[in-house]
């Protein structure tokens, strides 16, 4: 049997995203931490592993960055933090610097553990204001209350930093925790500041819908808050601010490479894939011509051809960007692809829980810096248009009405036009309405340009069934006005 690697700091660093396991970590007291498999790693900085000391299963943080010093103090203060105040988290079992450079924080593992992000992905298709979906978060919210209680904030409120082990939930990522006022409520300005970063976690459908998680804010608080939250504009502005921020930053992250997507530049290619299907998908980049080609032509229009294939067992939608001729392919060469801009829009929707098919991948052929043909490689959704599904002749049924104003009131309070609103470009499935052909989406900086791209596109909504019939009549009594 081959002997395990010993690896240190700067052995880490140098594997960089992808550090084969299993691998030992020989720490200060000559003790050795072994290392079975990875659960995050942050190339060059940081890695989050599952290992053996002692014989114990543990969560292993390696800071292994030169300046690993602060970050590793940071997560070791914040433990502790929440140690002192009651609060439940993985206790911290080992936090020292490693022999040869870099930091080691060990902590108990927590087995069986499941975030509220894996519950989210549950419910999260559920109608907004759903109690199933309230009874799925309201244990966020009221740990956030027992932190704000004692006067610490948590600067990274995402759902999968609250996990779930049995019947106890449980606060993790020290690194973000900070100690505002000690032992004493935090004061209002900073708890709705605080709140307004989970709350930004929510589809924007849920900002009707908050009442309950406030209350379960509130009462988590006890008699230890000389304040009530309310949902006011300070939050509701506090709320915007925050979204827009992880709106920024997530587009941002969906065309260089990090942790959630993978990037291939060249003199005559570039292309972006989500990592998770990055192994299974990356060989078909190479052959999308051929895909399409033996896949199932879903259109062959001269500046787009567009094909449903297979890949790894899956179905997927692939869309190819054409140049018509000569004085196209000029025209185009130096702006973004529109395999590119629906790529950023089909994410758009996805950050906002707005249903599309997820774009999974995206390829410019180039020659240097100039475009030539584009791809885009999205989910396939088999769900049934509305041209189809709706009657002209009759009002949409309950469920399906109530999820088509959903979406109308969605995209007109974040001021997002679609360009092509023909109703064959939603489809019904799984009890929600997805979104496609985003070719010519659009967010709107102003209300002005909103209102006269929204005439538009209301107006070609409209002209899906003729004027007159019980279902024209109904989409002009209850959609958004053209003139809001």
């Amino acid at each position: 049997m081959p002997s395990i690697p010993v690896h240190d700091a700067a052995a880490l660093r140098d594997a960089g995203r992808t550090p084969a396991t299993p691998f030992v970590v020989t720490l200060a007291d000559g003790s050795e931490l072994f290392v079975s498999s990875l659960l995050r790693v942050l190339p060059g900085k940081r890695i989050v592993a599952e290992a053996q000391w002692h014989g114990q299963r543990v969560l292993a943080k390696l800071f292994i960055a030169d300046g690993s010093a602060r970050h590793w103090a940071q997560e070791k203060k914040g433990i502790v933090a929440l140690e002192q105040a009651a609060l439940e988290t993985p206790a911290l079992l080992l936090a020292e610097p490693l022999p040869r450079g870099g930091h080691v924080l060990l902590s108990t593992f927590l087995s069986n553990a499941k975030s509220l992000a894996e519950h989210w992905m549950v419910v999260k298709g559920l109608p907004a204001g759903s109690p199933a979906v309230f009874e799925v978060l309201r244990p966020a919210f009221t740990l956030l209350a027992r932190l704000h209680a004692k006067g610490l904030v948590q600067d990274d409120l995402h759902f999968g930093n609250f996990l779930q082990v049995g019947g106890q939930w449980f606060v993790i990522d020290g690194d973000a925790v900070r100690e505002v006022s000690p032992g004493q409520p935090l004061d209002e300005k900073t708890a709705i500041a605080n709140l307004a970063i989970l709350l930004a976690q929510l589809p924007v459908a849920w900002d009707d819908h908050l009442a309950p998680l406030l209350e379960a804010y509130i009462a988590a608080g006890g008699g230890a808050f000389n304040f009530h939250v309310v949902l006011d504009e300070r939050l509701a502005r506090e709320v915007e601010r925050v979204r827009a921020w992880r709106l920024k930053d997530y587009l941002g992250k969906a065309g260089r490479e990090c942790t959630l997507f993978s990037v291939t530049r060249s003199v005559l290619r570039f292309s972006v894939l989500t990592r998770t299907r990055s192994a299974a998908l990356a060989p078909l980049l190479d052959t999308l011509d051929a895909a399409i080609a033996c896949g199932h032509l879903l259109k062959d229009g001269r500046t787009c051809t567009v094909a449903r294939i297979e890949a790894a067992g899956d179905p997927l939608v692939v869309k190819r960007y054409n140049l018509k001729s000569v004085f196209h392919a000029v025209g185009r060469c130096w702006r973004p692809s529109r395999a590119w801009h629906s790529w950023r829009e089909g994410h758009r929707l996805a950050f906002y829980g707005i249903a599309t098919p997820l774009p999974l991948a995206v390829l410019e052929e180039r020659f240097g810096p100039m475009r030539r043909r584009a791809f885009l490689l999205n989910e396939y959704c088999p769900g049934t248009s509305l041209l189809h599904l709706l009657s002209a002749e009759s009002e949409p049924d309950q469920v399906v009405g109530a999820a088509l104003l959903d979406l109308f009131s969605t995209l007109n309070r974040l001021r997002i036009s679609h360009g092509d609103l023909k109703a064959t470009n939603l489809l019904w499935h799984e009890g929600r309405i997805f979104v496609i052909d985003l070719d010519a989406m659009e967010q709107h900086s102003s209300s002005r340009s909103y209102v006269h791209a929204w005439r538009r596109d209301r107006a070609r909504f409209l002209r899906n069934w003729p004027t007159g019939s019980v279902l024209h009549g109904w989409l002009e009594r209850k959609l958004p006005p053209a003139s809001l």
